[in-house]
């Protein structure tokens, strides 16, 4: 089995450039600890052309170069960008395991195929090795990378300039030979006895007699002469996808303003965005993770009505998350996790019509979402039951559209119904009632009802300021004799029920025009205005 390992060297300061990439090219220090106990973890190149190296305390480091650049470790940074390792390892193979922070290994059994051909090198695993490093570069994680058919032999390899490097098959043990032998990173004890033994390199304790070295050093002595003649039996674990991409960022100062928290969160949501495209998925639910100062961590749900990877469609829902609800203490941490879903797909048709663009209408209705909040956008759909206002609110999902355009439809027009919500209350006169049922002769509005003026066919609408209803809706104003009355129609629901609904519907049409649809209360003989007819 061959196996490539790719490991970012430096990994701690690598994530730290990712989540603030103004730093590159700037003296940066990242420290481990705090307060004078802090110590260097890693330190970039101009940093270290000063002396700075790591193990030195915050003075010291500070002393050889006063304007270092110094940031806390950055766990959440760290965990994002070890994610994108994974990730864009897996563009390359189906197996990978993570091996440690800024180390993965790669099962190449199958994937040199697609790295053979006249537009490769005779060398597809230097190929594959190579466009590995290209696809870390573009994700800003500066990597090495190196192949053999162990695990230990190819971090080693990965671990030698140039990179990649690559080991042919049954060549491990004269690779490892002449590299000293710290590369097999020895327990301290075990490596002062090697020390006091004169062995300098892997190839003198790979030459040592298995049975002596393990009869002196027991276990850990014969495991490690096993890998010093390049045998490592560990397997390749391969790990399991998580079910959300994470990003987030360690802040160097708590936030207490929502705005300068929103800036540092627009740059996770652009990488989370790109992660999800790159996954060919989009997001449907935002997991919201902030450290509060002194309170712990603190967790919040932004639900979608689409999945999208509108950047700033998930700011703005963002944004009204936390003006909702204040986090109430000043912001250390946050992550943002993108629980991902297979965004919306079209079928392209020729002759019929086209269907909206997926992503254009999960933008639309996550700013819809945005703009009116939580159950109050989506698709009504019938429920169970007779009376007409009854309904549900379920999430937009139109059909397709036809593959073929359909003809237009021939005969008479329909009229569309305009519901009145809330209904109308209206003071009825009947007559009749001897041989058949009471019917509607003459309509009016009930006598506290302010005056409205005439908008035409017999509707009348209330003056402004007056018998407004809830959010500033004008209700119609309905009046005026019956020329044609059509129903009863009977509807009953709930006769279970200490209140069942008992009504009966009539069309009616008003001597100076206007079709109405009105309906009486069986049990309070009340009146009321449901629809009109346009």
């Amino acid at each position: 089995m061959r196996v490539a390992c790719l490991a970012v060297p430096l990994f701690p300061l690598a994530a730290r450039l990712r989540c603030e990439p103004e730093l590159r090219g700037e003296a940066v220090a990242i420290l481990e600890g705090n307060g004078p106990a802090a110590r260097v973890l890693a330190a970039s190149r101009r940093a270290r052309s000063a002396g700075v190296t790591p193990g030195q305390t915050l003075a010291q480091a500070q002393a050889l170069l006063p304007r270092l650049v110094t940031r806390a470790r950055d766990p959440e940074g760290e965990h994002a960008a070890q994610e994108v390792l994974l990730e864009l390892a897996e563009g390359f193979s189906p197996r990978v395991e993570d091996a440690a922070p800024g180390v993965l290994f790669l099962d190449l059994e199958g994937c040199l195929d697609r790295f053979t051909g006249s537009r490769f090198a005779s060398d597809p695993e230097r190929e594959l090795a190579r466009s590995l490093l290209l696809a870390a570069d573009r994700a800003t994680l500066p990597a090495r990378t190196g192949i053999a058919c162990s695990k230990l032999a190819a971090q080693v390899a990965s671990s030698l300039a140039p990179t990649p490097q690559v080991v042919a098959p049954g060549d491990e043990p004269s690779f490892l030979a002449p590299l000293p032998l710290q590369r097999l990173s020895p327990e301290l004890e075990v490596a002062d006895t090697l020390q006091r033994w004169g062995v300098r390199t892997i190839g003198e304790l790979a030459r040592l007699p298995a049975a002596e070295v393990a009869s002196r050093l027991g276990e850990v002595g014969r495991e490690l002469h096993a890998r010093a003649r390049g045998l490592d039996p560990r397997p390749l674990v391969a790990r399991q996808p998580p079910p959300d991409l994470r990003e987030g960022m360690s802040l160097e100062w708590p936030l207490v303003a929502i705005e300068p928290f929103l800036f540092l969160a627009r740059a996770a949501l652009d990488r989370l965005c790109a992660r999800l495209a790159a996954s060919g998925l989009a997001c449907l639910r935002l997991a919201v993770s902030l450290r509060l100062e002194p309170d712990g961590w603190k967790e919040r749900l932004i639900e979608l009505p689409a999945p999208t990877r509108d950047v700033k469609v998930l700011l703005t829902l963002l944004r009204l998350d936390l003006e909702k609800e204040a986090p109430g203490a000043p912001v250390g941490a946050f992550a943002l996790a993108a629980h991902p879903d297979r965004p919306r797909v079209a079928q392209r048709t020729l002759f019929g019509p086209q269907e909206i663009p997926p992503d254009r209408l999960a933008t639309t209705l996550a700013r819809l979402f945005a703009l009116l909040g939580p159950g109050r956008s989506g698709m009504a759909v019938a429920t169970d039951g007779h009376r007409p206002e009854r309904f549900a609110l379920a999430p937009f999902d139109p059909p397709p559209p036809p593959l073929v355009r359909p003809p237009a439809p021939a005969g008479r027009g329909l009229l569309a119904v305009r519901v009145l919500r809330p209904p109308v209350p209206l003071e009825v006169l009947v007559e009749g009632g001897e041989d058949g049922p009471e019917r509607p002769a003459q309509v009016a509005s009930p006598a506290e009802t302010p005056e409205g003026e005439d908008v035409g066919a017999g509707r009348r609408l209330v003056a402004a300021g007056e018998g407004r209803r809830r959010g500033g809706r004008r209700r119609p104003r309905i009046a005026g004799r019956v020329r044609v009355a059509s129903g009863p129609w009977s509807v009953e629901e709930g006769w279970w029920v200490a209140e069942p609904v008992a009504r009966e519907y009539w069309d009616v049409e008003l001597e100076e025009g206007g079709i109405y649809r009105l309906f009486r209360e069986a049990q309070k003989g009340r009146w009321f205005a449901d629809g009109v007819y346009d």
